[in-house]
């Protein structure tokens, strides 16, 4: 079995199709998206209608602070994210909106933990930069493996009993074997804003018997893509880094 793992799509029509293409060609039989499907691109409602799609097919959604912030304009973003925000309001319709509202914070299957941000509090939207917040999410819950994004670049950091969380950044197509005798909290990294200085879009495959992990870098029309923002008139920056994958 495998599942195909993906965060941080922001309305990246190119990416998405890149990475849905990659997974199948590779006979993924599951996909579990980690949020943030909107914002920053300039296609929300093609990729919300996909991701509606998967979870008609048995694929698990979870909701992000961008999906939130599309019915949430208390959520604080900074100026580029805001003007994005407010473009991309007003290309979803009502369904749209309403399926991003109904998404869960998190999901538990079997001894994994699927969450857009953090284990502690996923509704706050803590990022997990760093060693001492990925230990903090891994001792606030139960499962031994959790799964996240929003950071937009991948990373691995494991805990054993006693000692402190460890990481290291998975190198693209190597499988990390995921020991069962650690607690392992991987970010995905981003399928449609890369922040990692790689502009490949990013997803994870986690395959099992024995379980382990890969960062799968798949490259798309970047250019396309950023010459859709220019063309609705979105932020500069945002086609920039779609370009330099920062």
């Amino acid at each position: 079995m495998s599942i195909a793992l993906m965060s941080d799509i922001h309305g990246n029509r190119e990416a998405f199709e890149a990475c849905l293409a990659d997974a199948r060609r590779r006979g993924v039989e599951r996909f579990v998206l980690l949020g943030d499907y909107v914002g920053y691109g300039a296609d929300p409602g093609w990729v919300v209608d996909q991701v509606r799609d998967l979870v008609a097919h048995g694929a698990i959604a979870l909701k992000g602070n961008h999906d939130a912030a599309v019915r949430d304009p208390e959520i604080r973003m900074n100026p580029v994210a805001e003007a994005a925000m407010a473009w991309t309001r007003g290309r979803l319709d009502e369904q749209q909106g309403a399926f991003l509202a109904g998404l869960p914070l998190s999901a538990v299957d079997e001894d994994r933990l699927y969450v857009h941000a953090n284990g502690w509090a996923p509704g706050d939207w803590g990022y997990v930069l760093t060693p001492v917040e990925a230990e903090r999410s891994m001792r606030t819950t139960p499962q031994r493996y959790t799964y996240c994004g929003h950071t937009h670049c991948p990373m691995l950091y494991h805990m054993s009993p006693q000692r402190p969380a460890g990481e290291f950044q998975p190198l693209p197509g190597k499988p990390v074997p995921l020991s069962p005798s650690r607690c392992w909290l991987t970010v995905l990294g981003s399928v449609g804003q890369p922040r990692d200085h790689n502009p490949a879009a990013c997803y994870g495959l986690l395959e099992f018997a024995p379980l382990r992990f890969t960062s799968v870098r798949v490259p798309y029309a970047t250019t396309a893509a950023a010459a859709k923002i220019r063309a609705a008139g979105l932020p500069e920056s945002l086609a920039q880094r779609l370009l330099e994958g920062r």
